[in-house]
């Protein structure tokens, strides 16, 4: 009896749909990683990514950014390979501050084109069940790189360093998990220099299009991201929304001016693939 209810659970657990199971990690800091040097003149050339982006992101007819992962050329897969090398060789530690941001944000979506290609094709990202555990759900766990003599994870990079060391909600605006949900892959790297407009035209971007927040017959639904880190966001539905109107623009910017609460969210983690 105890087998057969064992069973049926499993059965239950399996016949979950994906979207239902997702639960995103929290802000847990990796200490070591807090190390920086303040006084260092030391810049690093992100000029080989920039370069990647270019000849790949797309803009789809809605207006968001697609990855031709299709089209991705052995040279150009193995001058991503060069790219992720010389990250990995960096002496991070040495850097100030605002070379570490865009370090981390070109290094975590760097990893995520080259796990979709080291698979593809592929229907989604999380189809991709390479993490630690039984139930483990997508790449995201999965140590890809080695920074300092330190392996870490896109997990690791996200919610252990980006997200607790930095304490700014627009890091969810500059990287990108592969699928049609998420706020656009830029087409181009973050820098030092452009860092600020980096992250303002992510969440610009983002929350403008149907996919970030709409409103429907009076009823706001916004992307799930909002759900999933509402703490990074004020903690409320209140905190939620004015973020939302700092960036909205045109109509959403009016019909947010009536809302008070959110009514729903959703997300599409179909892989973001503009490949022909």
């Amino acid at each position: 009896m105890k087998l057969s209810r064992l069973v049926l659970a499993l059965l239950v657990l399996f016949s979950v749909p994906s979207g239902a199971v997702f639960a995103a990690p929290k802000a847990d800091l990796w200490e070591r990683w807090e190390a920086h040097e303040p006084r260092s003149k030391l810049s690093l050339t992100h000029s080989a990514w920039t370069s990647f982006l270019e000849r790949y992101v797309r803009t789809g007819q809605d207006g968001a950014t697609r990855f031709a992962y299709g089209a991705v050329t052995r040279e150009d897969r193995a001058a991503l390979d060069d790219y992720i090398s010389a990250l990995e060789a960096v002496p991070l530690r040495t850097l100030p501050r605002r070379e570490q941001l865009p370090f981390w944000v070109n290094l975590y979506n760097a990893l995520s084109v080259r796990v979709v290609l080291d698979h593809y094709p592929v229907a989604s990202i999380r189809d991709i069940d390479i993490s630690p555990g039984l139930f483990a759900d997508g790449p995201w766990g999965r140590k890809l790189a080695t920074v300092e003599g330190e392996k870490v994870s896109l997990d690791d990079i996200e919610h252990r360093i980006l997200r607790p060391i930095w304490r700014d909600p627009r890091i969810h605006y500059a990287v990108n998990c592969a699928s049609l949900g998420c706020p656009d892959l830029q087409k181009r790297a973050m820098t030092a220099a452009n860092t600020e407009r980096f992250l303002e035209d992510g969440a610009r971007a983002f929350i403008n299009h149907a996919r970030g927040a709409r409103v429907e017959n009076g009823r706001l639904v916004v992307s799930s991201i909002y759900d999933w880190f509402e703490e990074d966001f004020g903690g409320s539905d209140a905190g939620v929304i004015a973020h939302l109107k700092r960036y909205a623009t045109g109509e959403l910017a009016v019909a947010l001016q009536d809302i008070a609460r959110i009514a729903d969210d959703s997300y599409d983690w179909r892989l973001n693939d503009a490949t022909e």
